[in-house]
C-alpha cells in the first residue's frame, strides 16, 4: 500500500473519469505489487483498469494502451471469473468497448446501470 497514494495523485484524472463513467467511488490498489484502479460493481462484479501489462505506469502518458477488465467474485475458493477485457488509447472508450462485450456475451445484469447508454428507452417520470 505505500505507492497507493502516489498513483492516486498521478492517475486522479483516470479516478474522476472511472467514478464519472461508472457512478461508483474509483480507487487505486495493490494486487499482488501491482497498481491498479478498481471499481467495485454490484452483484460481486468489479472492474481494473491498468495502462500496462503489469498493472499502473509510473508515467501516465508512457503511450501504452488502457486496459479495462470486468470480473465476476464468486466467492473466497475460486478465483475471480474474467467477464470481458477491452484495451484502446483512451481509457473510457476501453470502458465502452468492455461494456459492449459484456452485453454481446450475455453477462449484462438488467439492474446494471445502463452508463448513458443511447439505446435506453425509459423516460424520467
Amino acid at each position: 500500500m505505500p505507492l497507493t497514494m502516489k498513483y492516486s495523485e498521478t492517475y486522479n484524472d483516470a479516478l474522476i473519469a472511472l467514478a464519472a463513467a461508472t457512478h461508483r467511488p474509483a480507487n487505486v490498489v495493490n494486487l499482488f505489487g501491482e497498481y491498479a484502479i478498481r471499481v467495485d460493481l454490484e452483484y460481486n462484479r468489479f472492474l481494473l483498469a491498468t495502462n500496462t501489462a503489469a498493472g499502473l505506469s509510473d508515467r501516465p502518458d508512457n503511450g501504452e494502451s488502457w486496459l479495462v477488465r470486468f470480473f465476476q467474485s464468486e466467492n473466497t475458493d475460486t478465483p475471480d471469473r474474467l467477464l470481458a477485457e477491452a484495451s484502446h488509447q483512451w481509457l473510457v472508450d476501453a470502458l465502452d468497448a468492455a461494456l459492449e462485450q459484456i452485453a454481446a456475451a450475455g453477462n449484462k445484469i438488467s439492474a446494471d446501470a445502463d452508463f448513458g447508454d443511447p439505446t435506453r428507452t425509459e423516460t424520467p417520470s
